[in-house]
């Protein structure tokens, strides 16, 4: 077992995951520019998204490591940061002139300071990356099992538990995974809402592109996530574009068990809306690689149902403080796993993906 990590990168909370995040860029001597979120924090804290670059403006190549889309995931991506900028065998390896990384953490502050998956709007920030000029899909499938999902009660009542599960074997569970996570934009208080037009941390990633990746002729970019597969498994999810070319570089970049949601062999649904569409439209000049890096946590249905309870009580501020802290507890819990075990898990897999990641970009530009 690897016992060399040190699992101090790891935070109790988001104001203190910051804290370290600079602190490391700081011992680096490095510039950090921080996009301020327009509300406060949990505990009253600025919020902001940090962006963080090391080397060359014109460089060929660009590595993205980015963290804290999904909120309350934040505490995994941002740990994984934090150990690459105290790493000096990686900071050594990144010495290119052809090479820059951009350190992106927390691109929902707000979801991660209130340990929430959502943006402040409630909305799904990797399903918020579409063209909001279409007309809004009725998403019949979600509508059906809208109010099993969500229902008046916390705990749900057992004729709603009862009422999903019969969804899912007469449809199967792919189907109902898919109906309840591709992004739906039919009810602005429910799970996976797409939103109705571009949250802030969707305008501030495109104002980030635009101003430190316009350059690059190649992007590598690894976005940390958390919440789906078996436990403390770092599942290599490919995004980008949907052709056999591509999906074949990723997988010489990555290895063999790199899957894809399009393919179908992903724990991944196929998502509208999410991040590396909008990495894509903002950077067209660059060939993009992306890769999800998922950690599962948790039990599939355990998660769901965690992520049900924090919807009703966003949806329920009446609730008792008690019923409260439960909620927040079993929500925090799906999506990070405290343990020495994990950490050491999640570390070293990153540490791996990241360093086949420069080998990647440091192989010849395919045309």
């Amino acid at each position: 077992m690897v016992t060399d990590f040190d699992l101090s990168v790891f935070s109790a909370s988001y104001a203190e995951a910051r804290d370290k995040f600079l602190a490391a860029t700081a011992r680096l001597g490095l510039a950090v520019r921080s996009h301020l979120h327009p509300l406060e924090g949990r505990d009253g804290e600025r919020l902001a998204i940090d962006v963080v670059r090391v080397g060359r403006e014109d460089a060929l190549n660009l590595l993205v490591v980015s963290s804290g889309c999904h909120g309350v995931e934040g505490f995994c991506g941002s740990a994984v940061q934090i150990d690459l900028l105290r790493d000096q065998a990686f900071q050594h390896a990144c010495d290119r002139q052809d090479l820059a990384v951009l350190y992106l953490h927390a691109l929902n502050p707000h979801g991660f300071s209130w340990e929430r998956r959502v943006t402040n709007e409630n909305v799904d920030l990797n399903r918020n990356f579409r063209d909001f000029g279409r007309p809004w899909s009725e998403d019949l499938d979600y509508l059906a099992i809208a109010p099993l999902l969500l229902p008046e009660r916390c705990p749900p009542t057992l004729r709603s538990s009862l009422g999903l599960t019969w969804h899912a074997l007469t449809r199967g569970r792919k189907a109902i995974q898919a109906a309840i996570s591709r992004g739906q934009q039919v009810d602005p208080k429910g799970l996976f809402f797409a939103g109705h037009g571009p949250t802030w941390s969707n305008l501030r990633l495109r104002e980030i592109l635009r101003e430190q990746a316009q350059q690059c002729a190649r992007i590598g970019w690894i976005d940390i996530h958390t919440g789906l597969g078996p436990m403390g498994v770092g599942e290599r999810i490919y995004k980008g574009r949907v052709d056999a070319a591509s999906i074949a570089r990723a997988r010489r970049w990555w290895g063999q068990d790199v899957t894809s949601s399009e393919e179908g062999n992903s724990s991944s649904s196929v998502l509208g809306g999410t991040l590396d569409q909008g990495v894509m439209q903002e950077c067209p000049q660059a060939q993009y690689n992306g890769l999800t890096l998922e950690y599962g946590t948790l039990p599939g249905r355990t998660v769901l149902d965690a992520l049900r309870a924090d919807h009703w009580l966003e949806n329920h501020p009446e609730a008792d403080d008690a019923t409260r802290r439960r909620i927040k507890r079993d929500l925090r819990a799906a999506f990070y796993v405290e343990t020495d075990e994990w950490k050491r898990q999640v570390l070293e897999q990153a540490r791996a993906v990241v360093g086949q990641t420069l080998v990647g970009l440091g192989s010849p530009l395919e045309v």
